[in-house]
């Protein structure tokens, strides 16, 4: 079954590129959302429901179902899938399930993007930087230099522009009425990726609950934070191959 990653903000498909190294597989497909590596198409609102749909619509170019892995946003992205069309998947991976809990307060960061006046002061000042400084703010979060400087390179206006759509578009209680659908999810198997120190895609509770609800599986991996696939990618690499060998071959 082929392999499909869709990662999130503030990304490019590039995040990916030390895991997909460890899986060493012919069959793969990084998906960029409009805005974090791809262009924004004429029309686009760059809203939660509008990311969902583009990835339904980019799924069904597919002449089978697929094992479909989300991160952070791209995560959330996955799980919407999972709740609206199961039929496109043989499984699905997200490492941000626990933003659809329904006592998820989103971060800091997360709600001065949704304040207005303070979220566009805050898009200029990280995505209108000069490339050093936007390589200096990614290893700052705990992204490696190699990698840091191949996703700076696709930051752009058009990526801060996407930023403040988005997440204005799931001020809560927008995620928590999402979430009351997680339980559709259980129509294909899940798992739910649990880094430890990752501290903006829920409490560990909270990611565990959602999981639940959502019937997934989970993968504990102790000790790393949000860019787990860039800072072990080797134990990411073995996590989704070991769920995968437990996924029929057909759904």
């Amino acid at each position: 079954m082929p392999a499909v990653f869709v990662h999130g903000n503030p990304e490019t498909d590039e995040i990916w590129a030390p895991l997909l190294r460890e899986l060493d597989r012919d069959d793969v497909t990084c998906l960029s959302p409009p805005g974090f590596g791809a262009p924004i198409p004429a029309g686009f609102d760059a809203t939660v429901g509008a990311y969902r749909d583009w990835l339904v619509g980019e799924l069904e170019a597919f002449a089978e179902p697929v094992d479909l892995v989300g991160h952070d946003w791209g995560g959330g992205h996955v799980v919407g899938v999972a709740m609206t069309r199961p039929d496109l998947l043989r499984s699905w991976a997200s490492d941000a399930v626990g933003i659809f809990d329904p006592d998820y307060v989103w971060h800091d960061l997360a709600q001065e993007w949704q304040t207005p006046g303070r979220g566009e002061t805050a898009v200029r000042s990280r995505f209108g930087a000069a490339y050093p400084e936007r390589v200096a703010s990614l290893t700052g979060r705990g992204i490696s230099a190699a990698v840091a400087e191949r996703v700076a390179a696709g930051q752009d206006e058009a990526m801060g522009q996407a930023v403040l759509a988005l997440y204005r578009s799931a001020v809560q209680p927008v995620m928590a009425r999402l979430g009351a659908n997680l339980h559709h999810a259980a129509e294909r198997p899940g798992l739910a990726i649990i880094a430890t120190a990752d501290h903006v895609v829920g409490t560990r509770a909270q990611r565990l609950r959602s999981a639940r609800r959502a019937g997934a599986a989970t993968a504990v991996l102790p000790g790393l934070g949000h860019w787990w696939m860039d800072q072990d990618p080797g134990l990411g690499a073995r996590t989704l191959t070991s769920f995968w060998d437990t996924v029929p071959q057909r759904p």
